[in-house]
């Protein structure tokens, strides 16, 4: 049976009307001059690491695979410049965690690896096996390895791709910037992977406050010869935080709702991010793999907001010094201020899932004291995955694993609308990654 392609968004719970506040969102990007040194980590995606493939001293150039892993659910890593292998150690990560990485001094030619070229794509094996090679990973955040995402299991139907636009966290426009500046490589991506797949339809969500991105991209809809059926289409999406999240995305464009503990693939779709698409079609076409990344500095100390395109493994210092601060930062967030981490020093390197770095001066930074749970349920209506964050919290402080399992405490989402909504400026949210790693070690001991 054909599925009809949605006329509005249905109804999703919860969220918070966080301010915008894109101000690069007219910016085109740029391109960053090369770094004199990049520091590539060999994990930078859910699953098992990577192990180097260079030493010390080698040559390197621009698309080489420098890290691999035997383990399904992972990626490998390519050097993002030319130049030599200057060291292999662990380096502090963005989450404050510590990891090998390989340290390339540049050259500043940027010499492409010989050996790239377009993947030859005969059928759905072939295909996934190009994803993988190509070290995609989710784009939006994530982190998690692209190839494992379509490689849909046995038994599952799969019937809808949903293009994630909405970029909803304050800030970012980098996903914006891809949709407007790499049109044509986005529905291409569309196009290839619900070809590839076998998928009824595709829906790209944009938030309604991007209206030159839904006109853009329907233009270009209207004219193409692959959606004469009209299977492909632009929904425009109620401009609330977490709309792009994924399971509120699947809600909002199919009415579908991800079962706990349960995948998209369970209720028929496939998410992805906007730019995470877009790559994958020019990758099938050059077979250049992921080794650059467009990232939206913006926020209170930066001198002017930018969207800046990076080799992936610059270090953020080098990042900020290139597009200009006010002064020294009070904060330096990678990725949005609702779910993005304070980095523990400038030295830590971009890494692929990144899309942001938010920079704030002392006012903005400034934590506002926490005081007493008022009862006030706001955390617990603004919740779009209908938990309770006050229990959850309470829960995680007393280590009560099973009251923490009894109130779903893993189909938490860590989004920070519950810490955003609360008047007493309660750490819910740092509570709840608490919770969750009891619940973890329970799991693990028994």
């Amino acid at each position: 049976m054909e599925l009809s392609f949605p006329q509005k968004p249905f109804r999703t719970h919860g969220g918070a009307a966080v301010p915008h506040r894109k101000h690069a969102a007219q910016s085109e990007s740029v391109v960053m001059p090369v770094p004199s040194e990049v520091a590539i980590p060999m994990q930078m995606h859910v699953g098992a690491p990577c192990k180097p493939m260079v030493k010390p001293g080698d040559p390197v150039t621009v698309g080489q695979k420098i890290g691999d892993s035997t383990g399904f659910v992972s990626a490998p890593i390519h050097a993002s410049v030319s130049g030599k292998v200057k060291a292999i150690q662990k380096i502090q990560l963005c989450g404050g965690g510590y990891g090998d990485a390989v340290i390339i001094a540049s050259d500043g030619k940027m010499e492409m690896c010989p050996d790239l070229k377009a993947p030859n794509i005969t059928d759905l094996k072939s295909f996934l096996a190009a994803v993988r090679e190509s070290g995609l990973v989710g784009l939006g955040g994530a982190g998690f390895p692209t190839h494992v995402k379509l490689n849909v299991p046995e038994g599952k139907k799969v019937d809808t791709l949903i293009i994630n636009v909405a970029e909803c966290e304050p800030y970012l426009t980098a996903d914006n910037r891809e949709a407007l500046e790499n049109t044509a490589s986005v529905l291409d991506g569309v196009f290839t992977v619900k070809k590839m797949l076998g998928l009824s339809r595709g829906i790209l969500a944009v938030e309604s406050n991007k209206p030159q991105v839904i006109e853009k991209l329907r233009s270009m809809l209207d004219t193409d010869t692959r959606n004469t059926d009209k299977s492909v289409g632009v929904l425009a999406l109620r401009a609330t935080y977490p709309q792009g999240a994924e399971k509120v995305l699947i809600k909002a464009c199919t009415d579908r709702v991800v079962p706990m503990g349960k995948l998209p693939a369970d209720v028929g779709c496939i998410v992805m991010n906007v730019t995470s698409v877009a790559f994958l079609a020019d990758y099938l076409k050059t077979g250049v793999p992921l080794v650059k990344k467009r990232l939206t500095v913006d926020g209170s100390a930066v001198a002017e907001p930018k969207n800046v395109i990076v080799p992936i493994g610059t270090r953020v210092r080098d990042v900020l010094a290139f597009v200009g601060m006010k002064g020294e930062p009070a904060k330096v967030l990678v990725g949005g201020p609702m779910m993005g981490m304070a980095v523990p020093t400038l030295d830590v390197p971009v890494q692929k899932q990144n899309n942001g770095l938010v920079c704030l001066d002392e006012t903005e930074a400034h934590k506002p004291q926490m005081t007493a749970c008022i009862r006030c349920g706001r955390c617990v209506m603004g919740c779009p995955m209908h938990l309770v964050p006050t229990r959850l919290e309470a829960y995680a402080k007393a280590k009560d694993v099973d009251a923490l399992v009894d109130y779903d405490i893993m189909d938490c989402m860590e989004c920070g609308t519950c810490a955003y909504n609360c008047p007493a400026g309660r750490p819910l949210v740092q509570a709840i990654r608490v919770g969750k790693a009891l619940v973890k070690a329970g799991g693990a001991k028994k």
